[in-house]
């Protein structure tokens, strides 16, 4: 065999072991192509069930809550009923609670009423029957007002509205409701005359309690004033403050000093003198004193005179003599001063 004969077979072989390898390597990615691919359908399977699962299990859910909801409106609604039952029955327990008191203090009043009229029954009838009636039984009312001092603390202690509630169940048992429908001339004027004669009476004593009142009030300051001045007199035979005693609380105990445990008798001014000089009288004289001698060391000074200027003293008024002193402080001081100008020019 030929060398050319044998290149061409090895190109042969070679093409076909080329094409061979080529076969099998696009075989073998098909191969893992399809393996791949179904791996992928698995997965997906998969994730399907999963997420039919997980719906299944977030509708399950869903579902519970809804009834949940449904349940607890219920409840709520349930106690909402109860809590306003409730407060109706407690609101109509305070009602007739109120009304059963009211109705109480009602009756309460009307018999107070009913003894009050009586009573002012009574004692008109008593002046009606003697002339001096009304004097003591002025008197008499006086020192029952006086008596009653815990129905007053009482009275003092209402409230506004118990006072108002009060006065209309008053009212509404003193004032009697008028049928004028069933009445003829001669009963409308008996009546009015009955009515004007009842406001002419309340008036009255609505007068004479004033009076009574004002009455009493006077003799409260009086007494108070009284009770000031003794209070006054009290404090002073103390040695106190003449206002000591007299205000709300009682004085301070001054004592004499904190060692010496006995109260302290001396008045305002004997304890203001206590305080008076000390230290600013010492400084005083101190100063003083320093004074008197700076003073004195100023007197002690050397006294010199002025030079004197073109033959003349400064400050020498025209007219008067020359003195010998003059001429010869003049004369010595001259010299010094030229010597100083001299130095000072250098």
């Amino acid at each position: 065999m030929s060398d050319e004969e044998y290149y061409e077979e090895e190109e042969v072989t070679s093409t076909t072991s080329k094409k061979g390898d080529g076969n099998f390597l696009k075989a073998r990615q098909e191969a893992k192509k399809g393996e791949l691919d179904e791996q992928l359908k698995e997965y997906i399977n998969e994730w399907r069930k999963q997420r039919s699962k997980e719906e299944e299990e977030l509708k399950r859910l869903k579902e519970k809550q809804a009834k949940r909801k449904e349940i607890r409106a219920e409840q709520e609604k349930k106690l909402a009923q109860q809590k306003k039952e409730e407060e109706e029955r407690l609101r109509k327990e305070e009602a007739d609670k109120k009304a059963k008191e009211a109705e109480e203090k009602r009756k309460r009043l009307e018999e107070a009423e009913k003894k009050r009229q009586a009573m002012m029954q009574a004692q008109k009838e008593k002046q009606q029957a003697s002339g001096q009636g009304a004097s003591k039984g002025a008197k008499k009312s006086d020192g029952g007002g006086l008596g009653n001092v815990q129905d007053a603390r009482r009275e003092m202690t209402k409230t506004k509205e118990q006072l108002e509630e009060e006065k209309k169940i008053s009212l509404s048992i003193r004032i009697k409701p008028l049928d004028l429908d069933g009445m003829d001339g001669d009963q409308l004027r008996s009546k009015a005359s009955e009515l004007w004669d009842t406001i002419v009476r309340l008036e009255t004593e609505k007068y004479d309690l004033e009076e009574r009142q004002k009455r009493q009030d006077y003799d409260l300051k009086e007494l108070k004033e009284r009770q000031k001045q003794q209070l006054r007199q009290k404090a002073m035979k103390k040695g106190l403050d003449p206002e000591a005693l007299t205000g709300k609380y009682p004085p301070k105990i001054r004592m004499y000093s904190k060692y010496e445990r006995r109260t302290d008798t001396r008045t305002y001014e004997d304890r203001r003198k206590l305080y008076e000089g000390g230290w600013e009288v010492v400084r005083a004289e101190h100063l003083q004193q320093l004074w008197k001698e700076k003073y004195d060391e100023w007197q002690k000074r050397p006294k010199t005179r002025l030079p004197k200027w073109f033959g003349e003293r400064p400050g020498k008024k025209p007219g008067d003599p020359e003195s010998p002193e003059d001429d010869d402080e003049g004369a010595a001081d001259a010299p010094a001063e030229i010597e100083e100008e001299e130095e000072e020019e250098e």
